[in-house]
């Protein structure tokens, strides 16, 4: 059950602590802004992603859709330029994306643990090519009606 507690039972339970002192890092925090994964796998989601876009403007291509479809190459542009830009806000920094070959001799650290190289590039790419073949299943399904 929940009861009222005045202020004066509070302060005599109560554990008061001194306010911390800030302090200075040790060392300057290194900011990795590389996202570490190949360029290739960036340019093949952004493929993938444009596929879909094409498909759809191929399939369905009217006066309406002309806006929509601009709007959304833009989004697409944005959402991998401007992670392009970022990782060259550092010219100095020492992170830099891995190469291919890297990639493929070591994987890549992730949350839950050390994915291969293959595991990592299906683990990339599954949705934006499930998103390219659901474009083709609805341009199918248009087709056939």
């Amino acid at each position: 059950m929940s009861r009222h507690l005045t202020r004066e039972v509070i302060a005599d339970q109560a554990n008061v602590v001194a306010v911390p002192t800030i302090v200075e890092a040790l060392q300057p925090v290194q900011v990795d802004r590389s996202f570490e994964m190949p360029t290739g796998l960036y340019v093949a989601t952004a493929a993938c992603y444009l596929a879909f876009l094409a498909i759809l403007v191929t399939s369905f291509s009217s006066p309406g859709l002309i806006l929509p479809m601009a709007i959304i190459g833009v989004l697409i542009a944005g959402f991998f330029g401007v992670p392009a830009a970022w990782t060259r806000m550092a010219p100095g920094s020492a992170k830099r994306a891995m190469s291919s070959g890297q990639f493929s001799r070591g994987g890549i650290m992730t949350l839950t643990g050390r994915l291969s190289a293959g595991e990592a590039t299906v683990q990339m790419l599954i949705l934006p090519v499930l998103i390219v073949l659901w474009a083709l299943a609805v341009v199918t399904i248009a087709a056939l009606i």
